[in-house]
């Protein structure tokens, strides 16, 4: 009787071993490696495909893409135009956030367009998905339910049907029984998600799957499960939180970093075409270490507030804390200030906070960040219809930033009076009117204009 091969794999990177280890080399994680029985094919891979020719790139006729809108608007500008015919999507997030109640939404508007639909779901019956249907007033007849997590079984459901979108709930549930490992482990998920994409290429099917993420907010398995599909989306924003925000990390069919915002109600996710207003409501006015700054997220500007908090503390350490932004970016500005300003926040707790709970790691925030942080140590407000936004250089000089006209064309919008640039982008918006532009060159001429 042959021996039997096994091989170890790490559940959080896929690096594979022959023996066991106690920590990954690769991720430096502990206790991650699982054994796996190494299975022996008896396929030849000396064959070779007559298909499989090399083309130059003039002969090749160029054929143009097929999407599908699906009526929500901000999923549409997500994905660059709508479902692109034959691709490969990857959705994740964090549990509840609303993964399933959007995939239940595209159900809707891509099943009144006369196209037939699969979900698939691993993890709840065809009963429970029938109520949340019912909550969403989903009431389209093209929609098809199972409830299956054997792979070979849901290949002969996709073969034998052919629908026009299928959705997979979650890939972490699905398992394929010619392999040994557990159901959501690397090599189970790995395997398949490249049959799930040969099954949607070859037969022109638009695939959605679910992927549960870790305690750090990154897809569960390889990170080669993000490189093999064609788009990969992010649910961002707390559970708890009516907001959501949609991110495509990344897209074949369209741009990258573009963000869709929600919010969560009764009737499912309802999509907010404003999210600036959105972002801004509530913001108090006259309150000290409050400004306001323009980001952009793809193609799109969106305004938010950020807000300092500097108190007095005993302690020998100061406490340093940054939300929604990059915490050692605080760090830098605030050596920043202390350098070339002469405070002393040596002696302060420092808080930054991004309200309304947006994550935001453009460096067009450090002015709007170095204006709070001063107008909370100074018990002074900055003017509620002021704008400001740059990138604060270590010698405190303000550098030039992208996209500078859409940023105060939403400014002027929104009813904002002042916008505060770099002075290199005053070029780019000097035909624009209607708004005060002042352009600064550094970080005292900055504060003089907006903390007087």
């Amino acid at each position: 009787m042959a021996k039997i091969k096994t091989k170890y794999i790490c559940q959080e990177c896929g690096y594979e071993t022959g023996k066991w280890l106690g920590r990954c080399p690769s991720c430096n994680n502990f206790s991650t490696f699982s054994e796996e029985i190494v299975e022996k094919t008896n396929s030849k891979t000396n064959t070779i495909s007559a298909t499989s020719k090399a083309l130059d790139l003039e002969s090749i006729a160029p054929i143009s893409e097929v999407r599908t809108k699906t009526q929500i608007g901000e999923l549409d500008r997500v994905l660059g135009g709508g479902i692109v015919q034959g691709s490969l999507t990857l959705v994740g997030g964090d549990p509840g956030i609303g993964k399933s109640t959007l995939l239940l939404q595209i159900c809707q508007a891509v099943g009144n367009s006369n196209k037939k639909i699969l979900y698939v779901s691993g993890e709840e019956s065809v009963q429970q998905i029938k109520l949340r249907a019912n909550r969403l007033n989903i009431t389209t007849k093209n929609l098809l339910l199972l409830s299956e997590t054997n792979f070979n079984i849901i290949e002969n459901t996709i073969r034998e049907l052919n629908p026009d979108l299928v959705i997979i709930d979650s890939i972490q549930t699905v398992f394929l029984e010619e392999l040994s490992s557990a159901p959501g482990s690397v090599t189970q998920v790995r395997e398949c998600t490249a049959k799930i994409m040969r099954i949607g290429k070859g037969e022109n099917i638009s695939i959605f799957i679910v992927g549960h993420v870790t305690k750090d907010g990154a897809i569960a398995g390889p990170r080669i499960l993000e490189h093999m599909v064609d788009t990969v989306l992010y649910f961002e924003g707390e559970r708890l939180a009516s907001y959501r925000i949609l991110r495509a990390v990344k897209n074949r069919f369209g741009s990258t970093n573009e963000i869709g915002v929600f919010e969560m109600r009764q009737i499912g996710l309802v999509e907010i075409t404003n999210p600036s207003e959105y972002m801004l409501s509530g913001r108090p006015i006259g309150a000290t270490g409050s400004s306001v700054t323009c980001s952009i997220e793809g193609t799109r500007p969106i305004l938010a507030e950020v807000q300092s908090l500097v108190s007095y503390t005993t302690f020998n350490i100061p406490r340093r804390m940054a939300t929604g932004m990059d915490f050692n970016r605080v760090i830098l500005l605030i050596a920043v200030l202390e350098k070339k300003l002469s405070l002393q926040l040596g002696s302060y707790d420092v808080y930054v906070n991004l309200a309304g709970g947006i994550k935001i790691l453009e460096p067009a925030l450090d002015a709007a960040v170095a204006c709070s942080i001063v107008s909370s140590y100074k018990n002074k407000p900055i003017d509620s219809k002021t704008l400001i936004f740059g990138e604060i250089g270590l010698s405190g000089e303000l550098r030039a930033v992208s996209f500078c006209e859409k940023r105060v064309v939403e400014a002027l919008k929104l009813g904002f009076e002042t916008v505060v640039i770099p002075k290199d982008n005053l070029k780019e918006v000097s035909s624009i009117k209607g708004i005060k532009i002042y352009p600064v060159s550094n970080i005292n001429e900055l504060l003089k204009i907006v903390i007087s």
